[in-house]
């Protein structure tokens, strides 16, 4: 494997860690800043909602009850070719659970492409899917 390459993978693995412990605990302790997180012209698409811009996402995530996120898999790779701004740029998915208020956990999937801004890695899209089971008993 091309050693560029390999470190870039690397990079991808340790920034997705680290990024998603952040971004987890701010919108469950620290929602209010969340916007800093963003880039300016970030795009959230949030079960099928459409957010632009860093100020509506951080009045979309505002109005949401109080959550509790709970993360079981996550995966990252840089983007090969083309980057943001000329900027290393990767994709993050993650899988887990959220808790809103007192109501029943459900799973969700959140897909983040994050781009480096100066040392800050800053959220240029947001997918975020709620996951309901099917019922395995209908025929």
């Amino acid at each position: 494997m091309d050693q560029d390459l390999k470190s870039k993978i690397d990079q991808a693995c340790r920034t997705a860690e680290e990024f998603t412990k952040l971004y987890y605990e701010s919108l469950d302790k620290r929602r209010h800043l969340i916007s800093r997180l963003y880039m300016d012209s970030a795009t959230l698409i949030w079960n099928g909602n459409g957010v632009t811009g860093k100020d509506n996402i951080q009045k979309f995530w505002t109005d949401l009850p109080s959550s509790e996120h709970s993360i079981h898999t996550l995966d990252a790779q840089p983007i090969a070719g083309p980057e943001v701004a000329n900027q290393f740029t990767l994709l993050v998915k993650v899988g887990g659970q959220v808790k809103y208020n007192e109501k029943a956990p459900k799973s969700l999937n959140q897909t983040f492409l994050l781009t480096a801004m100066g040392d800050k890695w800053k959220i240029v899209s947001d997918c975020f899917r709620a996951q309901e089971l099917l019922n395995s008993n209908t025929s």
